[in-house]
């Protein structure tokens, strides 16, 4: 069985304190369990103090065998950040902006050149997504539509010409990509803005992507609903985009929201969300799946 570890962000202490809650000891280096695997969602690096001591922690039991993983998008975005854009000599495909540069910069900061590299070519070893008997993991959107439109398979070979086509606005991986690793969203009305956590004004939202949206306004259908203002109905041309996860597919796992409660709690029967209150409180969740189909509140495990 499995332990579903949602986004780390370089809190190695909080995620030795949840693998310990969890079970898990260090034998030979390796955190381990004598029966279950942890998932990890993606998105180690970036914001954190410890990024080099949670790679430490996660590379060896994902390549001992002893976890699994999906690609974040902090781990995509770092890759575009130091691959060069070929259409632009001297730039990146992820532009060194201000904004981008402050994103990156405590693991550029607490990694050395060589480790920052060695990193860089194990993320592209991570795939896009993972179905296993029973559940389905994703960091950010199951989309099988989105999925069906990268050629090969959830694992690609991440090489320099597939970050060019995921990270170029415009390009054919761009769209399908950013849905599965940064989630639906859809643009607000005119005249309708809110405040992201960042203190960005925003005009599109996250949406609930996993359910039917007919009948919703954009309140409802928001992700972060206390965010939204709006109550109108959904326009056609958001209804006609919705591809509602159906009630009787697999388990899906995801990060990537920072969803705010007061505990965790499912998005629906047969989705759940791991990546709660960081940056607020500083903890990090992980759902126990012991093979249940209908998903249960009290299988949450959280640090602190």
């Amino acid at each position: 069985m499995h332990d579903i570890i949602g986004d780390i962000h370089g809190l190695a202490q909080e995620l030795v304190e949840l693998l310990e809650l969890l079970g898990y000891s260090k034998h030979r280096g390796v955190y381990q369990h004598p029966e279950r695997q942890a998932i990890f969602l993606g998105d180690f690096i970036d914001r954190g103090p410890q990024i080099r001591e949670t790679l430490e922690i996660v590379r060896p039991m994902i390549d001992s065998g002893e976890a699994f993983a999906v690609m974040g998008n902090h781990e995509l975005n770092a890759l575009a950040f130091h691959t060069p854009d070929p259409d632009q000599p001297g730039e990146y495909l992820r532009q060194h902006t201000p904004a981008k540069i402050k994103q990156h910069a405590e693991t550029i900061g607490q990694l050395f050149p060589g480790q920052l590299q060695s990193y860089l070519t194990w993320f592209r070893t991570l795939p896009l997504w993972l179905e296993l008997d029973g559940l389905r993991v994703v960091h950010a959107c199951w989309d099988e539509n989105q999925m069906a439109r990268i050629p090969g398979s959830h694992s690609p070979d991440i090489t320099d010409e597939f970050l060019y086509l995921a990270c170029k606005t415009g390009k054919e991986l761009y769209a399908p990509v950013e849905v599965i690793l940064k989630g639906k969203e859809a643009p607000l009305p005119d005249g309708f803005t809110f405040m992201d956590k960042a203190g960005q004004e925003k005009t599109d939202m996250r949406v609930k992507w996993y359910q039917p949206a007919e009948g919703q306004t954009y309140r409802t259908y928001g992700l972060n609903r206390e965010e939204i203002s709006c109550d109108e109905l959904l326009s056609p041309a958001v209804m006609k985009s919705a591809l509602p996860y159906p009630q009787d597919a697999k388990p899906v796992f995801i990060g990537h929201y920072l969803l705010s409660a007061a505990r965790p709690y499912v998005l629906a029967d047969n989705v759940a969300c791991v990546d709660w209150g960081f940056g607020k409180t500083g903890f990090l969740c992980a759902y126990r799946w012991d093979g249940e189909q209908k998903l249960d509140n009290e299988k949450f495990v959280r640090s602190g």
